[in-house]
């Protein structure tokens, strides 16, 4: 197994004890994972962003080969929650590889509901976890499946998970926004709902946004407080529509593909993070996309921290000071 040296002082990775002991060569999310080196046992906590290289592996590989270190494909993940005492609820995961062949990428932005009776007596952290790890087993395991029905399974899924307890009509049941990106050697597939932001960049250096843009086309009385949004717009006909607990929303989402050959990176991003470009109007997407290239998520989420803690005046701010903010970069 070769490993990058400056990322081994701070990562143990997972060898499975056969080539065929899991679906996943390599996956890398946030959180506690534990890993298996020549049957040596670690747990560890990423003391930063999580990066690492994949390449295929071969038919006939032996134990350890899955991870390997090449620039064939690179995927950087960053998150830093909008408070120090509230959880964050964003989410997000890689898979490497997708039924292996590719692979794939999960964004969720929880949808903080306001204080008050939401109908649920769950957290929005447990619903985006639960949607989430839903989507990447589905999108890693299930290519027989369109990403719209992937989306329609794992909110099912999650919604029967909640129990009689629940109120699912409500209209705050917990609920999320959703960028679910899908590869192999002929396409790229995505589908995007609601406002977080997916970018494609081509190998010309183009950059494309994949944007639902339903929340910006309202008209402004729609959106005076919270509660005439939940009325008259959140999840219905001429509003805007997010994951929450109806598996029919899965056909509102903005979904496609693209030819492989045509995307040489992609990033997603959480409103947190995106308001680089849509809030304080520093760059555009492509601007955008090379601050991730450059920086990283991280640094693009420390960007955006500091505009924020600069406008004291709220000339740009809207909403929360800060917001939790996640992005993750991929280069392919």
């Amino acid at each position: 197994m070769n490993i990058n040296p400056e990322l081994a002082n701070k990562f143990s990775w997972r060898a499975p004890e056969s080539c065929a002991d899991t679906g996943w060569n390599f996956g890398a999310r946030f959180g506690r994972m534990p890993a298996r080196i020549r049957g040596r046992s670690h747990r560890f906590r990423p003391a930063g962003p999580l990066t690492c290289w994949y390449a295929p592996i071969p038919a006939g590989c032996r134990c350890g080969e899955g991870v390997v270190q090449t620039e064939r494909m690179r995927i950087e993940l960053a998150t830093a929650a909008g408070a120090p005492d509230r959880p964050n609820e964003d989410w997000t995961a890689s898979v490497l590889p997708a039924s292996g062949r590719g692979g794939g990428l999960v964004l969720l932005d929880g949808v903080t509901p306001p204080r008050g009776d939401d109908g649920c007596v769950h957290s929005v952290p447990w619903f985006t976890a639960r949607l989430g790890g839903a989507l990447v087993e589905l999108s890693g395991s299930r290519r027989d499946l369109t990403l719209r029905e992937i989306l329609a399974e794992s909110i099912r899924r999650t919604a029967n998970a909640h129990g009689s307890l629940c109120d699912l009509s409500h209209v705050r049941t917990p609920q999320a926004t959703v960028v679910v990106v899908r590869w192999d050697e002929a396409a790229v597939e995505y589908l995007v709902l609601s406002d977080s932001v997916l970018l494609l960049e081509s190998p010309g250096g183009e950059v494309r946004a994949v944007l639902d843009d339903r929340l910006d086309r309202l008209a402004p009385e729609l959106l005076v407080s919270d509660a005439v949004a939940d009325a008259r717009a959140r999840n219905k006909e001429g509003g805007f529509f997010t994951a929450a607990a109806d598996p029919a929303v899965a056909e509102r989402a903005v979904a496609g593909q693209v030819p492989r050959a045509g995307v040489r990176a992609l990033a997603a991003m959480t409103d947190g993070a995106s308001r680089w470009t849509e809030m304080f109007g520093e760059g555009d997407w492509a601007a955008c996309l090379g601050v991730l290239e450059k920086e990283g998520p991280q640094g693009l989420i420390d960007r955006v921290r500091a505009l924020e803690t600069a406008d004291t005046e709220r000339e740009r701010l809207r909403g929360k000071t800060h917001d939790d903010a996640t992005a993750v970069h991929v280069r392919l």
